[in-house]
């Protein structure tokens, strides 16, 4: 099988050929620049190789990117008549990391202050997001004494939960670029039943103005 992933909400865009179990090739663009490089990216990457199956990462993170990437992946799945998985931003982050067991965090990093955190411990999985503090404080009742950091948002909330008396561990990214990750998971995973089931996860509500009466 020969997966195309595709995935823009970590601040780059990146699209990756999974084939038969490895990465037949990969491309990631820095910065903002999904919209006018990420099509180009994606056919260096795909050449005239036959696609199976296209991988899309989610979200959380960032909005623009996030919506970029999936209204790609759905135009191409459309176009070339293939079945398409979207896939957790938390999920390609983790994949392949070993935490032994340990508590997980995992965190993306939106717009400017605010986050959306994964917990995975003690066999239970929490979800939070909005500005570091609030998270955090959200998360305090539950937070275990020690535990493995991962994700783009990592270093953002190291400090913070050591002036909570949290013990923490990071570890970087396994599998890079994100799109090699999702291509890897949506391999393993069932496609949606139709291009609408595949949908963003934000995390949060866009930031907003209120218009002046």
């Amino acid at each position: 099988m020969t997966v195309l992933g595709i995935d823009a909400g970590l601040g780059s865009f990146s699209a990756a050929l999974f084939e038969n179990g490895s990465a037949a090739a990969t491309k990631e663009l820095p910065g903002k620049s999904a919209l006018e490089g990420g099509m180009r990216a994606i056919a260096e990457v795909a050449g005239s190789q036959r696609v199976d199956r296209i991988g899309v990462g989610i979200g959380p993170g960032s909005f623009t990117g996030v919506r970029i990437a999936i209204s790609y992946a759905k135009a191409l799945a459309l176009g070339w008549n293939v079945p398409l998985c979207g896939v957790s931003t938390f999920d390609a982050l983790e994949c392949g990391i070993d935490a032994a067991g340990r508590p997980l965090l995992t965190v993306v990093r939106g717009r400017e202050g605010v986050i959306s955190v994964r917990l995975r411990a003690a066999g239970a999985e929490r979800r939070a997001s909005g500005y570091i503090r609030d998270v955090l404080e959200t998360l305090e009742p539950v937070l275990p004494p020690a535990l493995v950091l991962t994700g783009n948002g990592a270093e953002d909330v190291r400090a913070p939960l050591g002036e909570r008396g949290t013990e923490v561990t990071i570890l970087p990214r396994a599998i890079a670029p994100a799109a090699l990750a999702i291509a890897m998971l949506a391999a393993q995973r069932e496609p949606a039943r139709s291009l609408h089931e595949v949908r963003a996860d934000y995390g949060e509500l866009p930031a907003v103005s209120v218009p002046k009466k």
